[in-house]
């Protein structure tokens, strides 16, 4: 195949899907809402695998969503409040895209740990049931970066290519056109990730140790991220340090070191249930 066969520009239509008098409806809501949607479905259906009851897992939906959006937006605001310190107002416009994983990740444990200890059910149980969910999300989510224009990489004349709108290029870039479609190679990325955790989950069932799934998925994930997130333009900063490589190397440290533990000590994962059960699931 020649190259030229290969080219594929990427042109945002724009961020609006409709306008219906007074309601707007904007790709990056619409997405968001698709990707909770099917993860809840995909959990409940992977719960049905594991005999576990599926209404866990819309009662515990109930409070990733509540935790990890909000958490996700001020894990953002906070790393650009030089910016919102002065746009108070736009804290709250989440439809505006401005969401950041890694925040919505932390808030989503600290609810799902709450939630297991409230209900009685080991953790890492839900959190292989939700790995799944929560990367197809991902995949799913990162198209709305597509359709704000944001969350690009930096300028390539590459075959395949993204085109930014002068206002929305940074403005070291203004003269550029295209760049790094970030957003495709993320998205791709986590259907692999995605294709992986389903794989081990389907094909070694309940002989995997409760945690492995979820393992897996920090250190995949958090692998593509850190080589992804060297192309950015717009990474959240700390310093002269890109915030989401220094997450995704932690990810990949803890993830690698929690499956020494479980199948190289042959011992169980620290869990806010006390149980006595065996540690496959």
């Amino acid at each position: 195949m020649l190259v030229s066969e290969l080219l594929a520009i990427f042109t945002s239509p724009g961020p609006v899907l409709l306008h219906w008098g007074p309601l707007t409806i904007r790709w990056y809501g619409l997405l968001i809402a698709s990707a909770v949607l099917i993860g809840i479905n995909l959990s409940q259906y992977l719960a049905q695998r594991r005999r576990l009851d599926p209404t866990l897992i819309s009662d515990l939906a109930v409070w990733l969503v509540i935790a990890a959006i909000p958490c996700a937006r001020l894990y953002y605001v906070a790393f650009q409040w030089p910016y919102y310190s002065h746009h108070l107002d736009q804290i709250v416009e989440i439809w505006r895209g401005g969401i950041a994983i890694h925040g919505a990740i932390l808030g989503g444990l600290g609810a799902s740990l709450g939630f297991a200890r409230l209900r009685q059910v080991p953790f890492w149980q839900l959190a292989d049931l939700v790995a799944p969910a929560l990367i197809l999300g991902q995949a799913i989510g990162r198209w709305g970066n597509f359709f704000n224009s944001e969350a690009f990489g930096v300028p390539t004349d590459l075959p395949w290519k993204l085109y930014i709108p002068p206002a929305q290029r940074p403005p070291e870039y203004a003269n550029f056109d295209y760049f790094h479609p970030t957003f495709l190679y993320e998205s791709l990325w986590d259907l692999m990730v995605f294709s992986l955790l389903m794989a081990i989950f389907f094909r070694y069932g309940r002989r995997l140790k409760l945690g492995t799934i979820f393992l897996t998925y920090m250190i995949t994930y958090s692998v593509g991220r850190f080589w992804i997130e060297g192309l950015r333009t717009d990474s959240l900063m700390l310093g002269p340090l890109r915030i989401a490589q220094v997450m995704s190397l932690v990810a990949i440290l803890l993830g690698i070191w929690g499956l020494v533990w479980l199948y190289n000590l042959g011992r169980s994962l620290p869990d806010v249930v006390a149980s006595s059960s065996s540690d496959r699931g």
